[in-house]
């Protein structure tokens, strides 16, 4: 994660490397030069009911590497296999470039990447499903 800066409100939650990170009352800058950091920001994480739709699970997947609960060789796997499923579906360009980027990060490992491409996804599939079920 070389060159990550994280821009954080007052009280605002971080996960990094597994430590919960609370920012103070003013808001704050932080740039992570560790490479392979494993950060989630709190407030963007899915919780486990959330996981509901085709997108969210694929984006669950990259979040519990992140936060440290799955193995990156397992979740490697399940995630490729995950975006190749969302691709049979999301056909549009930008589907796929967002989708490209997310395979590239998936094999340097860069999770955080890969969570930032994928849930850029999930406006689009909000609009599917709801076109589907009118």
């Amino acid at each position: 994660m070389s060159g990550l800066v994280l821009k954080l409100s007052p009280k605002e939650r971080v996960l990094i490397n597994g430590a919960v990170i609370e920012n103070g009352d003013r808001r704050s800058r932080l740039s992570i030069v560790t490479p392979n950091a494993n950060i989630l920001r709190l407030r963007d994480a899915i919780h486990p009911e959330e996981v509901n739709t085709p997108v969210r699970r694929v984006c669950y997947i990259a979040q519990l590497v992140l936060s440290g609960d799955v193995d990156h060789e397992e979740a490697r796997m399940q995630l490729l296999r995950g975006i190749e499923q969302l691709s049979q579906v999301l056909t549009d360009p930008d589907s796929r470039d967002h989708m490209t980027k997310a395979t590239e990060a998936v094999t340097q490992e860069q999770y955080y990447q890969v969570l930032k491409c994928l849930r850029a996804l999930l406006p689009r599939e909000e609009r599917l499903m709801a076109a589907r079920l009118s």
